[in-house]
């Protein structure tokens, strides 16, 4: 087994295992995909938080395919099933922007706290760094005391640079000092942490668009790539973070922390379905190196993999 689609499979084993325990309580004794079967499915489904939208879609899909189908046993429905998911995970994937050949490239990392935002940031700095690339890492969440210090933690692990300033409350001023400097340094790649809370919702977003602004003055076309920071573990409520955030600065990709955490993994496929925004990296455990490209094959497949 490939160590990428292992370390899915591990992180998705709270999910695997409560859909296929559930799915064999209902299909017992069956050999037809009927309307008890999807009721039954329905709820395991959104259960599983894989949102009403791809919910009602699969249950759809199931209904066209149910005399092709045939009979079948709890085997081949996990197969059904497995390749229903992957369909829809792959034909909800668009490209937001395009793949930038800026150099420094920019990444603005986004979320609100207790997302793991910050050690994603570190995960990915690393996620860089494996591939020989330079990295220097932004500490512009100057709100959160502890936030700095946890940066420069995940940058010595990853063995990335990083700008900071305990002084400096403005955090746009920190960004703009992290550009200066990425240029200064020719290094590849720019991640920029940000605040995810201040008083208001308002004021947190209006605080995005100026580091977002203030990139864009330093570096052409910046930030290239905005990522959103969602815990797997809140369900739903990740589905409305992401559409709060979206609507203030414009997100290219979405990594969903802590997918190893819950029951409720389907969570990736909700937000593919609801908000068109693809899903680009996955955490699935504590280690430096556990954060995963997301690949809608090996989700499908590791979801129902025996």
């Amino acid at each position: 087994m490939h160590s990428t689609f292992r370390k899915i499979k591990a992180g998705l084993q709270k999910t695997h295992e409560n859909m296929v325990e559930k799915l064999g309580q209902v299909f017992t004794g069956k050999t037809k995909i009927d309307e008890d079967v999807l009721d039954e499915l329905e709820a395991i489904l959104i259960e599983a938080d894989i949102g009403v939208e791809a919910t009602l879609q699969l249950l759809d899909d199931l209904r066209e395919r149910a005399d092709e189908i045939g009979e079948v046993d709890m085997q081949s429905l996990q197969s059904v099933l497995q390749e229903e998911i992957k369909a829809l995970l792959t034909n909800g994937r668009q490209q937001r922007g395009s793949e930038s050949l800026a150099h420094p490239q920019v990444i603005m990392v986004v979320g609100v706290n207790g997302s793991g935002k910050t050690t994603t940031i570190g995960k990915l700095a690393r996620y860089y760094r494996d591939q020989g690339k330079s990295v220097l890492l932004a500490a512009a969440d100057t709100f959160r005391a502890a936030a700095m210090e946890q940066l420069e933690m995940w940058a010595n692990r990853a063995d990335a640079e990083i700008i900071s300033n305990k002084q400096a409350k403005d955090p746009a001023s920190v960004a703009y000092d992290a550009a200066a400097a990425a240029k200064a340094r020719d290094v590849d790649i720019l991640i920029a942490d940000t605040a995810g809370r201040l008083h208001t919702q308002k004021n947190l977003m209006e605080e995005l668009r100026k580091i977002q602004r203030v990139l864009g003055k330093q570096i052409e076309g910046a930030p290239h790539e905005t990522l959103l920071v969602l815990d797997a573990t809140t369900g739903q409520n990740a589905i409305m973070q992401a559409k709060q955030f979206d609507q203030a600065v414009p997100l290219t990709g979405i990594v969903i922390a802590k997918l190893d955490g819950t029951a409720k993994g389907g969570v990736a496929v909700a937000v593919n379905r609801q908000l068109n925004i693809p899903v680009h990296y996955v955490g699935v455990g504590e280690r430096i190196e556990d954060l995963q490209k997301f690949d809608p094959e090996q989700f499908a497949e590791a979801l129902f993999y025996s």
